[in-house]
């Protein structure tokens, strides 16, 4: 069983930058799919990005462009770098881990662009 602990979120104006960090134990996850989703108030979990075991990108298209997602096989963990950020971008970030059918989801971390 993967464990995947997300850090990074915290209070930001709009137009700054922040850096998810999600590390996983219990299992390497090197084959793994990684990526991010996420929930703000009242609305449904949405995909934000992943990444495969050969590098291959995937991003919604409201964050296209202004959010890049990275592995460390090494470290056994997947960033998530948020650049002009904007009130929208206002959620709380899941990191997952998903092999075949199996998905593994983390705590969460919440994000919150305001002025």
């Amino acid at each position: 069983q993967v464990q995947l602990v997300e850090s990074g979120g915290g209070l930001v104006q709009p137009g700054g930058s922040l850096r998810l960090s999600c590390a996983a134990s219990g299992s390497v996850v090197s084959m793994y799919v990684l990526g991010w989703y996420r929930q703000a108030p009242g609305k449904l979990r949405e995909f934000v990005a992943s990444i495969t075991s050969s590098m291959f990108t995937v991003y919604a298209d409201a964050v296209r462009g202004r959010f890049a997602i990275s592995r460390d096989n090494a470290k056994n963990a997947v960033y998530l770098q948020m650049n002009s950020l904007k009130p929208e971008d206002t959620a709380v970030y899941y990191c997952y881990a998903r092999r075949g059918i199996q998905t593994n989801w983390g705590q969460g971390t919440q994000v919150t662009v305001s002025s």
